[in-house]
């Protein structure tokens, strides 16, 4: 930390390292055994979208980095890439993750990411989210409550987060600040059936 920063009182944000992604399959033990949510096999990476030509050309590259990425945009005008597997294989969910990750970084993309997650659910339906923020290089767990028949509202169970926060917090590397634990409410991941995103190209 520079001079200037000690006597002012910032803080140099924590540098990217998406190697911390990969302490995730043993954190979803734990979270298995301790409230009793399974990965789902599907996860995602936000980042801020680029336009025209050059996110039909992230498309093309990313397809062919991964055989099942799904790259759309939300009506926010964020990118979303959608990896799929079979819930049994997390870890490669992870690598998966991983590479969209590092060929978004080395493509340029770097100040654009925003975050990553991972899927589950447990016996009930109710589905939960391990997020990764990349510029925070910490993890914080979502819940959003379902609606009936399917149906999502913009509600979530904060009292599951917070004893997910509990289980987790000698696995993985947690967001103290309970403002930064933003609600993505149709982020692809999420859902076993993806929403509609009105965006999509």
């Amino acid at each position: 930390m520079g001079f200037l920063d000690a006597i002012l009182g910032r803080k140099r944000p924590v540098p990217p390292d998406l190697d911390r992604l990969f302490a995730l399959p043993s954190a979803a033990v734990t979270l298995q055994a301790g409230a009793g949510f399974a990965p789902t096999g599907l996860g995602s990476v936000c980042f801020a979208a680029a336009e025209g030509g050059a996110f039909a050309r992230l498309r093309q590259e990313i397809g062919a980095l991964l055989s099942e990425a799904e790259l759309s945009r939300d009506d926010y005008g964020y990118g979303w890439v959608l990896a799929r597997h079979t819930p049994e294989e997390l870890p490669a969910l992870v690598n998966d993750l991983h590479a969209v990750n590092t060929y978004l970084q080395e493509a340029g993309f770097g100040p654009q990411l925003l975050c990553s997650l991972a899927g589950f659910r447990d016996r009930r339906g109710r589905p939960l989210a391990l997020v990764y923020l990349y510029k925070r290089g910490t993890f914080y767990p979502f819940a959003p409550v379902p609606g009936g028949s399917g149906e999502r509202r913009e509600r979530r169970d904060n009292a599951l987060e917070l004893q997910v926060r509990g289980l987790l917090g000698d696995e993985l590397p947690l967001e103290q600040d309970l403002s930064r634990w933003f609600p993505l409410w149709d982020a692809p991941g999420l859902w076993t059936e993806r929403p509609a995103l009105s965006g999509q190209h």
